[in-house]
């Protein structure tokens, strides 16, 4: 599902309008973004979580010339599943 088709969904769901549902859903995306770059854990009950985690410095290989190349550390998003979302 991209974008547009969750739009889509949204708006069939909620009874809004494409625009309105659009509109929501950025809005969203951007509470969250904006809280997870502020370092805040964002909890949504039933659905799961996301925290910004610290992912340490590695090692890695270049795949086309096999030589080592460093990683450096770096914070990266983690969401894990909410009980309901099990499949």
């Amino acid at each position: 599902m991209n974008k547009g088709q969750l739009i889509d969904a949204i708006a069939s769901q909620s009874g809004l309008t494409k625009a309105a549902s659009e509109k929501a859903l950025n809005a969203a995306i951007k509470a969250i973004t904006g809280a997870l770059k502020k370092g805040n854990r964002v909890g949504l009950v039933g659905f799961g979580s996301f925290s910004v985690v610290q992912r340490s410095a590695r090692t890695g290989r270049n795949p086309q010339t096999g030589k080592e190349i460093r990683i450096p550390a770096k914070k990266v998003v983690k969401f894990k599943p909410g009980a309901d979302l099990a499949l």
